[in-house]
C-alpha cells in the first residue's frame, strides 16, 4: 500500500466528520477545530415559532464558529421555507433570538445576500428572496435543500447535472494529462481499492471525491473547473439515484480505474464512456435520471 493510501484510511477511520474539499486529502487528518464559539440556545418563548423551530433543529450544527453556524441556521430555515420569500429580517430579532452580536448577524446576512437568498435596500430591509434569485450552484444551497423538503428534486437535479458535466471532463482531460495528475489519480483508485477491501466507506468517499474534483479540473476548462464544487457536492449528499459512484464495489472500482487509463493513453472517447458507464443510475432504482439524448 502506498504512503498515502496508508495515510488516508489511518486518518479517516480516527475522523468520520465531514469530507474533504479539493485538492485536500494529503492534509489528513480531518479533525475539525474545537468548537469554542456555538450560536447560543436561545429561549423562544413568546418568540417568532419560525425562528424557535430552526434554533432547536439547528442546536446540533457543525462548529463553524458564530458567524458559520448562524449562515447555516438562517440558510437551511430559507431553504426549507420556514422563512418565505418576501419575508422582512430584522437584524435585531436574530441578534436577540440567537444571542450573538450586530457584527455577526450583518456579516452573516451580507452571506446569505451573496447566495441570492435576501437582499438587503435602503427604506426596505432585508427581506427574503424568492428560489428563482437563488444561486442554486453555490454548495451551501446544494446541502440545504438536499436535506430538506426539496431533497427528492435536488438530487435528481445533480445527478442529471453530473450526467452532463462530467463525461465532458473526462474525455477533455484525456489530452491534458500530466505525469504527477496521472499519479494523484492513480493514487485515488489504489485508495479507493484498499478502502473497499477493508470496508471503509468513508476513506472510500473521501478518495472517489478528490478523483472526481480533480478529473474537473484538469479538463483545461476554466468554466468547467467552476463546477468541480457541485461535484464535491453532489458526491457528499446521499441517498439520491444510486450510480456507480454511490455504490462502492468491484464494477465501480474498475470503471475508475478504466478511466485512468484511458487518460494516460490520451483516449477521449474511452475516459468518456467508462465516465457514462459508471454515472449510469441502476435499473432497480425508483427514480431513475435519464440519459442525455444523442445528437
Amino acid at each position: 500500500m502506498s504512503t498515502l493510501a496508508h495515510t488516508m484510511m489511518t486518518a479517516a477511520r480516527s475522523a468520520d466528520s465531514g469530507l474533504a474539499g479539493p485538492g485536500e486529502l494529503d492534509r489528513y487528518p480531518y479533525a475539525e477545530a474545537p468548537v469554542t464559539d456555538r450560536v447560543g440556545t436561545p429561549a423562544w418563548e413568546g418568540g417568532d415559532p419560525d425562528l424557535g423551530r430552526v434554533g432547536r433543529r439547528a442546536s446540533g450544527s457543525r462548529g463553524r464558529g458564530l458567524h458559520g453556524q448562524l449562515v447555516q441556521q438562517l440558510g437551511q430555515m430559507i431553504v426549507s421555507g420556514d422563512l418565505g420569500a418576501d419575508r422582512p429580517l430584522v437584524p435585531e430579532e436574530i441578534g436577540q433570538r440567537f444571542e450573538v452580536s450586530r457584527t455577526v448577524v450583518r456579516e452573516s446576512l451580507r452571506v446569505l445576500e451573496a447566495k441570492g437568498l435576501v437582499s438587503a435596500r435602503p427604506n426596505v430591509g432585508t427581506r427574503v428572496r424568492p428560489v428563482s434569485d437563488w444561486n442554486l450552484l453555490d454548495p451551501d444551497i446544494i446541502e440545504w435543500r438536499a436535506f430538506g423538503p426539496q431533497r427528492d428534486d435536488q438530487r435528481r437535479e445533480l445527478s442529471e447535472l453530473r450526467w452532463t458535466i462530467e463525461p465532458l471532463a473526462a474525455r477533455l482531460a484525456a489530452g491534458h494529462g500530466r505525469e504527477e495528475v496521472q499519479q494523484r489519480l492513480c493514487d485515488m483508485v489504489e485508495i479507493m481499492s484498499h478502502a473497499l477491501a477493508q470496508g471503509d466507506a468513508l476513506t472510500y468517499a473521501r478518495a472517489d471525491t478528490e478523483f472526481h474534483t480533480l478529473l474537473i479540473q484538469i479538463a483545461g476548462n476554466r468554466m468547467l473547473e467552476h463546477l468541480s464544487g457541485i461535484v464535491s457536492a453532489a458526491l457528499q449528499v446521499s441517498g439520491g439515484p444510486v450510480t456507480g459512484c454511490d455504490r462502492p464495489n468491484e464494477a465501480s472500482l474498475a470503471q475508475h480505474a478504466r478511466i485512468v487509463d484511458a487518460l494516460g493513453t490520451g483516449d477521449g472517447t474511452a475516459a468518456e464512456s467508462a465516465m457514462r458507464q459508471l454515472l449510469t443510475v441502476h435499473p432497480e432504482v425508483e427514480r431513475v435520471v435519464p440519459a442525455p439524448r444523442e445528437h
